[in-house]
């Protein structure tokens, strides 16, 4: 098979790469050529610019399948299908759960649970519009493409090469071990799915010519927020005692936090997924791998947000 990758050099598009090459697809890749260069040296790249509507090099070519694993808003997607028309079999959208309801939703609807409203109007991603904004992405795909189309709704994803700090973040609070404050519950549903497992789901989709969506949650079994802080504790030899402290005081997007609203889409999903051949690697061993890559990346730090006398402040509140 010969698959284009629309963008496939950062973390979840890396890894997708990575994948299919060992499944001995062609694979192609587009992007810019910022990040990544000295990455697939044996795989064709093209280059071009989503934010500035730059897909020239993309019409001299046909695929089987395109994976789109770098867009974010309906410009991004309309662009990449006008440049693709009549030239490509498939095409296979990175979404994510944020498309989902938020709130009043019954547990186990998986992937009929009712989406988000669509929103058009802007291109800033935040907590209000990411969602959203990928909906109009998806429907927009649907109409173009139809029963070609492949909707991948991943959750939180986990992996080496992430460049986020969220999860990162409790990884190496784990390793320092001792007392923790968590402006949360413990008992909260945790979805992480490793992007390695993301990327077999990914690649079965286009190998069997699936088309649908398909939720790509993880663990398996299901999670919690503290069974994953214990985890990352254990994964590097330490402990960790758990202090819960009020919410409000860890802000809006404290790493992994969630409002109790969002965890019904969090809880008991991935069926689906799983029965199209995706793996679930234990959290212990995405933990460790996270941890043994952050340690020996040789690069810069990634920023996790963690202040060890914002910490304190928030010890002293629960106490």
């Amino acid at each position: 098979m010969r698959v284009l990758v629309l963008g496939g050099t950062v973390f979840v598009g890396r890894t997708i790469v990575e994948e299919l090459l060992r499944s001995g697809v062609d694979v192609t890749i587009f992007g810019r050529g910022r990040t990544g260069n000295e990455l697939f040296p044996e795989v064709p790249r093209l280059l071009g610019d989503r934010d500035v509507d730059d897909y020239a090099s993309l019409r001299g070519g046909e695929w089987d399948a395109v994976i789109d694993a770098s867009g974010y808003v309906p410009r991004h997607v309309a662009g990449a299908m006008d440049a693709l028309d009549g030239r490509v079999g498939r095409y296979v959208f990175l979404s994510s759960h944020a498309v989902y309801q938020r709130s009043d939703v019954a547990e186990g609807l998986a992937e009929a649970t009712p989406l988000r409203p669509e929103r058009r109007d802007t291109e800033d991603l935040d907590e209000d519009t990411y969602g959203p904004l990928k909906v109009a992405c998806e429907n927009d795909i649907r109409d173009r493409f139809g029963d070609r189309a492949t909707i991948v709704r991943a959750t939180k994803v986990a992996g080496p090469h992430d460049p986020s700090g969220s999860v990162l973040y409790w990884v190496r609070r784990g390793a320092r071990g001792g007392r923790v404050a968590l402006p949360g519950d413990p008992s909260q549903p945790l979805a992480l799915v490793d992007a390695r497992d993301l990327a077999v789901v990914v690649r079965e989709v286009v190998a069997r010519g699936w088309g649908g969506a398909v939720d790509a949650s993880g663990p398996h079994p299901a999670a919690t927020l503290g069974e994953f802080i214990t985890t990352c504790a254990s994964a590097a030899g330490s402990t960790m005692d758990i202090v819960t402290v009020d919410p409000g005081l860890g802000g809006p997007m404290f790493p992994l936090v969630r409002a109790p609203s969002v965890w019904p889409v969090l809880r008991g999903r991935g069926a689906l997924a799983r029965s199209l051949g995706m793996p679930s690697t234990p959290l212990s061993h995405t933990v460790s791998d996270i941890a043994e890559w952050d340690a020996g990346r040789g690069a810069p730090p990634i920023d996790v947000g963690f202040d060890v006398e914002e910490e304190r402040r928030l010890l002293e509140s629960g106490e």
